[in-house]
Parts: structure tokens; sequence; C-alpha cells
């Protein structure tokens, strides 16, 4: 477990950049995971701003464990496809200038059907952007949840020559209403980033809640288990899009007490 790394979601903070990384360094976490869709937009991003940026990092001993972005559609989608591979092609560029090795974002729809022409064009998608990760050096993480890790796996093990990596969110496969333990099992080889949340499923309401580290079913002591046997040492990520600033204090702390660095 020593190697393993904490990190807090920058977006979830709802503050510009330089301040929420005073937050992340006050919390005593080593790692941030950016938001490729803000302020650190590949496209709006110059040499000036990015070295700019490393100094921030620098001067308060954080590094980018990794960069999120998130496009509106999945790779299964036609609609403005190509620009959208274009652009996680640049965001996997400015990861690597980042010193991150990952870029996090739902692939899409992955159909049951192999025979499902959106299949086939996610496999596509999926290929080409595995081979650039293997060129650029930092790779595409799909984000569980949508679907079980049984299903993710069979598109991803598609490809013997490019790599497309696995951000594991068990809350979200909670919320889902899919195995966490069997998508942990089955990708675990895959596994770049963990997106530490949590869940229940509310049986009266027929769907699954998301809630603070810690209160939910996710067993995060197996998972770290888990992870460790499988040589993980990748970064544990805080926050989801609706955490608040307590909620991200206390999924750091419940986490150090499990990690010892």
């Amino acid at each position: 477990m020593a190697e393993l790394k904490l990190a807090i979601r920058l977006d979830c903070l709802k503050l510009p950049l330089k301040k929420s990384l005073d937050v992340a360094a006050r919390m005593g976490v080593r790692a941030v995971e950016l938001n490729g869709r803000g302020e650190v937009h590949p496209e709006n991003l110059t040499e000036t701003g990015l070295r700019h940026l490393k100094k921030l990092l620098d001067e308060r001993n954080l590094r980018v464990a990794s960069l999120r972005f998130q496009t509106r559609r999945g790779y299964d989608n036609l609609h403005e496809l190509q620009r959208r591979v274009e652009a996680t092609k640049s965001a996997m560029q400015l990861a690597y200038k980042l010193g991150a090795g990952s870029v996090v974002n739902h692939i899409g729809y992955v159909p049951d059907d192999q025979a499902d022409p959106r299949f086939e064009t996610l496999e596509s998608v999926l290929q080409d952007l595995g081979r650039y990760g293997a060129k650029v050096g930092a790779f595409l993480a799909a984000e569980t949840g949508a679907e079980s890790g049984e299903t993710l796996a069979s598109i991803l093990d598609k490809d013997d020559e490019g790599f497309v990596a696995v951000a594991y969110n068990p809350g979200q496969l909670v919320v889902n209403r899919h195995d966490a333990v069997e998508a942990l099992r089955v990708l675990r080889g895959r596994i770049q980033v963990v997106c530490a949340t949590d869940g229940v499923l509310d049986l009266a309401a027929g769907r699954g809640i998301r809630v603070p580290i810690g209160e939910g079913t996710v067993d995060y002591p197996q998972v770290l288990a888990t992870l460790d046997d499988a040589g993980f040492t990748g970064p544990l990520v805080v926050g989801r899009e609706d955490s608040s600033f307590e909620e991200i204090q206390q999924g750091v702390s419940y986490l150090q007490n499990l990690v010892l660095f």
C-alpha cells in the first residue's frame, strides 16, 4: 500500500485553479486531477501557460495524477466523432506534458451485442486511441459505471496492439447496479486510476445513491488489497461532480487511514 497516492479532483472544489491548488496542498495530498475541459483545456493552454501551471504545481509540491476530459458524447456516437477523437488526442498529449499517464473519460455506450454497428464504431475508435496512447505516452482511461466490468472488458480486450486503460469508479458501478467487486476482478490489469467514490442501493426506490466514501457498500480495504496484489501504484482520486468541500476532506481522511505513506 505504500506506493498508492491520494489525489483530489480539483473541479469539485469549484474554485479558480490557483486557489484550488492551495486547498489541495493544505489537505496534504500529493497530487491532483485537472479538468481538461476547464482552465486547463488543451486548445487554450499555451507553452507559456503550461510552464506557469507547472510552476504553480511545483511551488505546492503537487503533481498531476490524471487529466479528466469528459466529452459530451461517447465515442460510439457518430455526431462530430472525428472532432471528439482529435480533441481526446490533444488531451493525451497535454497529459504527457504534465507528467500524467491517464486521460479519464466515459467512452460511451457499449452494446451487449457485438454485431451492433455502435460496437464496431466504438471498437475502431478505441483501437485508434489505444495505439495513439502507446505512441504519445499517456493513455485514455475508460471510466467505469455505465456498463458492467465484463461488458467493458469485452471491448477493451479486442485490440492487442494498442492499450486503453481503466479509471475504476466503484461507487458509480454500485449506483448503476453493477457488481463493483466483479468489475475489479476482470479489469484490474488495466486500472491506472481509481475514482474514489461510494454508493448504496436504495431498494425502496429501486435505484442507487451516491454517498460519502466509507458510508456505502464499497469495501475499500478489499479494493486496496486487490489492487496491491495486481501491482497498482496509481492515484486514488477523491471527489465527484456534486461533492461538498467537507465530503472531499472526509474522503481524504478516510483513505489516509487505510493507506500507509
